[in-house]
């Protein structure tokens, strides 16, 4: 008499992968942009700098910025390297990012 099952067992594996970070308070929400300085990464899609032109344009109309920092990732397939995120986090208060496709 033959033993295998009618259905093989097969493995299905979690593609969320493990997170290995301890977790982190959201950071406080700013009550206004007035003299924020602010960053803008461009993530290299088609498209992500003529959204992010627009809606910085969109925003200087109705606040005032202290500075404007513009990054750009090498690739938008790639996560920002930890040069690129700690620069930003040392010269922002306040990020603004788009995919843009």
């Amino acid at each position: 008499m033959n033993k295998t099952p009618l259905h093989p067992v097969q493995i299905a594996y979690d593609p969320r992968g493990i997170v290995a970070v301890k977790p982190q308070s959201p950071a406080t929400r700013l009550r206004t942009f007035e003299n924020v300085r602010l960053g803008i990464v461009d993530n290299s899609k088609w498209n992500a700098s003529k959204l992010l032109r627009a809606v910085i344009s969109q925003l200087q109309t109705i606040t005032a910025f202290s500075e404007i920092h513009n990054y750009t990732k090498p690739s938008f397939s790639r996560p920002a390297t930890t040069a690129l995120l700690d620069q930003i986090a040392a010269e922002t208060d306040a990020v603004i990012t788009a995919i843009g496709d």
